[in-house]
């Protein structure tokens, strides 16, 4: 139990660092000027190289984030870590723009309760099964630097400059629980961030005059939870003795979501006027115990997915979130639309127990998608995001014979809008999987 204790502080240490990272900006998104941010894929490198088919997806090996029926199908202890990059060429009408960013993606912790050689050595044939999972990961992105002027016939040019920062994260414990064929589960956690945004007016050509900034930092914090369930319809082939075994084959069907979420807002308030001619400022408002309150979209997911054991998985998932629901005070009236998803995606894997040919051994996956954003254009044109996927899953053999995986996963797309501001992006993720039987194990002494 004291290596449960040791490893268990280290994953929380590293969850902390991890926290401190996801504040920390690395690129420019002028659309994250409007709500939360960006929308950020909670999604695993796995599951990203399938263009996210995860309502319907569980694995003995790799996590599930956003189905937390699935946690009830976790053979072995898995540590998940994952790092993102993204090249972006943003595009306007008159404009171009290459952005490069990145950041830690991810960091999980998913275990089964009762340890798989203890179950072996205890004969245990239970068709009970329960997992646990506590993850970080980033909700909202915000990250932008606009700059626009305007030409009035009596003050000249007006130069206005939007900047912002920071983004919001959730804590979550997941819970999963399969018997036999049917399992669900539940994720509770925290939502919690800090964006961070500067506006400033410019009157370039009026000899000292005052420049106008406002500064607006808000805290956001609330409680969240989503809901999912999973079931795994088994084919079987008949025995000469007249039984029936399973065959590998089966499909699963699966549905997550939850319903609206409250959250509570924190803000300070700083307007001010600077002139730098005369070295003065003058504050014209200074609130820094703005309260007020949120609302975050109800959501769901369905999917479904075909799978043969140890060869292919072949799925679709459909998502829908009703951002028209939301609302934050903190940031006025804004209006967001309802969204949705869809996805296909396909894992291959051409023989899982090949001794002389690794490339044989690899998970090779693909997927496309299309779906659209809660924000719309300037010319109230709503934003979509379309794509295309493709993914390894690399085994890594580790001492005594414990298997993990590096999942690597590309995604080519579009997103924005055509009239106004596109961005065509290249995102690389890449995750590390530390898998290990050890935890949990009862050992037994004669």
């Amino acid at each position: 139990m004291s290596n449960f204790w040791r490893r268990y502080r280290l994953v929380l240490v590293l969850m902390f660092v991890g926290g401190v990272l996801y504040g920390q900006p690395k690129f420019n998104s002028p659309y994250s000027r409007i709500g939360l941010g960006d929308s950020w894929n909670n999604n695993f490198a796995a599951l990203n190289g399938m263009a996210d088919i995860y309502a319907a997806f569980h694995d003995p090996h790799n996590v599930n984030l956003n189905n937390p029926a699935s946690l009830g199908h976790l053979f072995t202890t898995s540590f998940e870590v994952g790092v993102r990059a993204r090249y972006g060429d943003l595009e306007s009408p008159t404009e171009q723009l290459d952005v490069w960013s990145g950041n830690l993606a991810y960091m999980s912790l998913g275990f089964p309760l009762k340890n798989p050689i203890s179950r072996a050595l205890d004969r245990d044939e239970s068709n009970f099964n329960w997992g646990m999972n506590i993850s970080l990961v980033p909700y909202t992105t915000v990250g932008y630097t606009v700059e626009t002027t305007e030409q009035r016939p009596d003050i000249g040019q007006i130069r206005y400059i939007f900047q912002g920062e920071g983004g919001t994260n959730k804590i979550l414990w997941g819970n999963g629980v399969k018997y036999k064929d049917f399992s669900v589960g539940v994720n509770i956690g925290y939502f919690f961030g800090k964006i961070e945004q500067n506006q400033e007016v410019i009157f370039d050509s009026l000899f000292a005059s005052y420049r106008d900034v406002i500064l607006t930092d808000i805290s956001h914090s609330g409680f969240v939870w989503n809901f999912g369930m999973q079931y795994d319809i088994v084919f079987k082939d008949k025995q000469s003795d007249g039984s029936l075994k399973p065959n590998g084959k089966q499909i699963i069907l699966g549905f997550t979501g939850n319903s609206n979420l409250d959250f509570n807002t924190k803000s300070t308030i700083f307007n001010s006027r600077l002139n730098q001619v005369y070295n003065s400022l003058d504050t014209i408002l200074y609130d820094p115990l703005a309260s007020g309150s949120g609302q975050l979209p109800a959501e769901f997911a369905l999917g479904i997915i075909y799978k043969n054991k140890n060869k292919m998985k072949l799925g679709l998932n459909y998502s829908q979130a009703l951002w028209s629901n939301y609302r934050n005070e903190a940031k006025g009236n804004e209006t967001l639309s309802n969204t949705f998803r869809i996805a296909g995606g396909a894992e291959f894997i051409p023989d899982i127990s090949s001794y002389n040919s690794y490339a044989k051994r690899i998970r090779y996956r693909i997927g496309a998608f299309y779906g659209t954003d809660p924000r719309s254009d300037g010319f109230n044109e709503q934003l979509t995001n379309y794509g295309i996927t493709i993914g390894l899953g690399l085994p890594v053999i580790l001492p005594r014979q414990q298997q993990s995986f590096i999942n690597i996963a590309f995604e080519l797309g579009q997103f924005g809008s055509d009239q106004f501001l596109k961005e065509t992006y290249a995102q690389m993720t890449v995750g590390f999987t530390l898998n290990d039987n050890r935890w949990f194990f009862k050992r037994k002494f004669n």
